[in-house]
């Protein structure tokens, strides 16, 4: 007698298909997960679907239509655990920075015919528009976080996930802090770990792809960037950026924007 292995969809919604590369990406693991698991619905990876429901829902991608919303509301219907994936699916993505403009103005600039477009004035995470059982951060995912949520899923437990900020990463890694060593402004003290502290590592400040971290004195780190900034409103730019329209990052955008206008 064999026991029945979960189903698992994964969806794309408003995204650069990036997280969904990055499973792809697992190679040999995600060989081994599928010996666990039933891939049931993954059209990056194949044609080839099954109907739901499904177990787990992992969704990629911010929500910026009117049909999306119908869609991930279906999502939600079909599925009994619903995971988004990656920034944009958690807040909304660097699609989100028209959140801070007029998406008219842009559908003008960009398209010939803009009266042809569908869209919604703001792209926003799912979580605006269905309850979320589980969050992952970054852009792209950890896949190696992915691979702990599921099995984690599995195994009935919760999901051993990094609790600190971007800064242990560098440490870990031997990188000089580079607001320290170098004055370059970085918000890896306000960001949740998960990418490896790549971009410090290569010389550069984090510029928040993983979110927000928890329990961070953000608005302390905001008034330090302030103080150096290289150029009028730098440090707004530094958290409007790919988490730009998570809460915490859009609160200091807001009590940074009075005193830097140029940000705008």
């Amino acid at each position: 007698m064999t026991t029945k292995k979960p189903a698992v969809a994964v969806y794309k919604f408003s995204s650069c298909d990036g997280c969904q590369l990055s499973i792809l990406n697992m190679e040999d693991e995600l060989l081994n997960l599928a010996e666990a698991i039933d891939i049931a619905f993954f059209l990056e990876a194949t044609r080839a679907q099954k109907p739901g429901p499904y177990d787990i829902a992992l969704v990629e991608g911010s929500i910026t239509t009117p049909h999306e919303i119908e869609r991930i509301r279906e999502v939600r219907a079909n599925a009994k655990v619903v995971i988004a994936l990656g920034t944009c699916a958690t807040a909304g993505g660097i699609q989100a920075l028209r959140n801070f403009a007029s998406a008219e103005e842009y559908a003008k600039v960009v398209y010939a015919h803009p009266e042809y477009l569908h869209y919604l004035q703001t792209a926003t995470p799912i979580a605006e528009h269905i309850q979320v059982d589980m969050e992952l951060w970054g852009c792209p995912v950890n896949k190696a976080q992915v691979i702990e949520v599921i099995v984690a899923l599995l195994n009935n437990r919760r999901p051993n996930l990094p609790p600190h900020s971007v800064c242990l990463e560098c440490k870990r890694r031997g990188t000089p802090c580079v607001i320290v060593d170098k004055g370059i402004p970085c918000i890896g003290p306000a960001t949740q770990a998960g990418c490896g502290a790549i971009c410090p590592a290569m010389g550069r400040g984090c510029y928040g792809c993983f979110g927000p971290a928890r329990d961070v004195n953000t608005d302390a780190m905001a008034n330090m960037l302030l103080k150096m900034e290289r150029y009028p409103g730098e440090t707004a730019r530094l958290f409007r950026g790919i988490s730009g329209y998570a809460p915490t990052f859009r609160t200091i955008v807001d009590e940074i924007l009075p005193a830097n206008e140029e940000a705008k």
